[in-house]
């Protein structure tokens, strides 16, 4: 609003300047107003387009949260996860150690080295880079092999 109403000022001015004479100083007020109004349209442009890129961003994000899932409940079904091995493979997966992992659980440390060593075995993995690695592993595969 602002831009059109320094715009209708400077083509005003000139009007009036028209019968006694045009001033340097008219022009370039109308010439700003022309600029700052294709800033504020070219911003709302882009603007819009940046709210379409984020929306089109979390749609992928919440597709792959969901394949995320899906994939770690199939997998901790295939290998046949108790409800406490499952809970430390999920802290494991995102990364806790294991003082973490045993003090988010309200267990030893022993207890939980022990159900990540039956975890990595149900898995056929050494350690918990191995574990996640199976995971991204399965995700990524179909987009490289997707690729031309």
């Amino acid at each position: 609003m602002a831009a059109l109403y320094f715009l209708a000022d400077g083509i005003d001015d000139i009007a009036a300047q028209l019968r006694s004479g045009l001033e340097i100083e008219a022009i370039m007020e109308c010439a700003v107003a022309v600029a700052l109004l294709a800033g504020t349209i070219m911003g709302a442009r882009y603007t819009r387009v940046l709210l379409a890129d984020a929306q089109r961003n979390e749609a992928a994000l919440n597709v792959a949260r969901g394949a995320m899932a899906d994939l770690i409940r199939l997998r901790f079904e295939q290998w046949n996860l108790t409800g406490s091995e499952r809970d430390v493979a999920l802290f494991a997966i995102k990364g806790a150690t294991i003082p973490e992992i045993a003090r988010l659980r309200g267990s030893a440390e022993g207890t939980v080295r022990s159900q990540l060593s039956q975890i990595y075995n149900k898995a056929q993995v050494s350690n918990q880079t191995m574990l996640l690695a199976l995971f991204l592993d399965e995700l990524i595969d179909p987009l490289i092999e997707n690729q031309p």
